[in-house]
């Protein structure tokens, strides 16, 4: 492989979500951290030269966007993803979750109803109540460890929403969704006029043998529904730099968010962003395959090491994104003491499940983008615990 993915980087002491709050979020400081949806490896090296490039210049002063800012994303949901977008269907947020909330103001009302599926990223749920909204839940059904829709409850159920907030790959059960869900979905918004607002910022971590299929490629009448979220973010561990797209070809839809946007005056993100976006897209290839391969190394040394010694536990098998969704329900224990037993004896630090809503009880989720060191130390403290 070209790129060290098992180096470790210490991360101690550099104003780090990830580490830096652990004894702020869990209440001790000597946990393990395994939560945060950031990796431990280092951001790729040729981010890092076309920042280092951008910072050598004395002036930090306010900034465009260049032309090659919107081309590397074309060419990039392009060639990965198959779905032939336009310049000025691109819009600037600095992250997901504000564009999420943003289209929860420019696009419903306080009173109006928005359908999510739980168990589900949580801010998902933020974003609708937060703004007053209501909150619709279309639980995903669990069986087998693998989830699918219930797709009886999601048509009953989208008659009342104005809104749908869909997952797509989902965070945290790791289902990227098929063809035929999705135009399914698609289908069903259409007809009740329902807009689709796409959380797709885990497109580019597709586990080898999966493509990710965009929401709105599908049909121009879903497209003509549907707000597409994307960024370089996840895939390339630049979260810090607060860059992300908000795309849909719906001119009318655009134009509504865009004012939205500039009302809150945060339409303009920073230099690092958008020169790093440019370099992660017109460079990143080669790097994200040999991440997703390594990325699947550490799942199935997972779901090995528990069928051997941990069998009470239960790896849903992912299909994207670097995070385990685990079921802790064979320990037959509550989630209190599934999270005491974890921080206290493991001394490790996941996201629980409940925080992800309905269906999310005695499941935690694992982030596996970190050195397979690190990976073995969890392990060991999961096999000291439940083994």
């Amino acid at each position: 492989m070209m790129y060290d993915f098992d180096k470790i980087i210490e991360r101690r002491n550099t104003s780090c979500v990830k580490y830096d709050l652990r004894e702020v979020y869990f209440g001790r400081a000597d946990i393990f951290p395994m939560w945060v949806a950031d990796m431990d490896f280092e951001t790729p090296g040729f981010v890092r030269d076309a920042v280092r490039e951008r910072a050598a210049h004395p002036i930090y002063g306010y900034s465009i966007r260049p032309e090659a800012y919107f081309t590397s994303i074309r060419q990039w949901v392009s060639k990965r993803h198959d779905w032939q977008i336009e310049k000025n269907w691109i819009l600037f947020s600095p992250g997901v979750v504000p564009a999420l909330n943003m289209a929860t103001l420019a696009y419903t009302e306080p009173g109006d109803g928005i359908l999510v599926q739980p168990p589900v990223y949580f801010p998902f749920f933020n974003a609708v109540k937060k703004h007053n909204r209501i909150l619709v839940e279309n639980q995903l059904i669990y069986n087998s460890g693998r989830y699918s829709i219930d797709f009886t409850d999601f048509e009953r159920k989208i008659k009342e929403v104005k809104m749908f907030f869909l997952s797509n790959p989902h965070n945290p059960v790791g289902r990227l969704w098929s063809r035929e869900e999705l135009k399914r979905m698609g289908d069903i918004c259409v007809k009740h006029d329902v807009l689709i607002i796409s959380d797709e910022i885990h497109c580019d971590l597709v586990l080898p043998g999966f493509k990710h299929i965009p929401m709105a490629s599908l049909s121009d009448e879903i497209a003509d529904k549907t707000i597409t979220c994307m960024a370089p973010s996840k895939t390339f561990n630049m979260a810090g730099l607060a860059t992300s797209s908000v795309i849909t070809k719906n001119k009318r839809l655009r134009l509504k968010l865009a004012r939205a946007i500039e009302n809150m005056h945060i339409g303009n993100g920073n230099i690092f962003g958008t020169v790093a976006s440019v370099a992660a897209y017109d460079n990143g290839e080669p790097w994200l395959n040999e991440l997703m391969q390594y990325i699947e190394t550490n799942f199935r040394l997972l779901d090995e090491f528990l069928k051997r010694e941990v069998p009470v536990l239960e790896l849903i098998q992912p299909e994207a994104t670097y995070l385990a969704w685990i079921d802790f329900g064979g320990t037959g224990l509550s989630d209190r003491k599934i999270e005491e037993k974890l921080l206290n004896e493991a001394k490790l630090g996941l996201s629980p499940g409940p925080v992800f809503g309905k269906g999310g009880e005695s499941f935690q989720r694992m982030n596996l983008a970190t050195p397979k060191a690190n990976l073995e130390i969890a392990l060991d403290g999961l096999k000291s615990v439940f083994g």
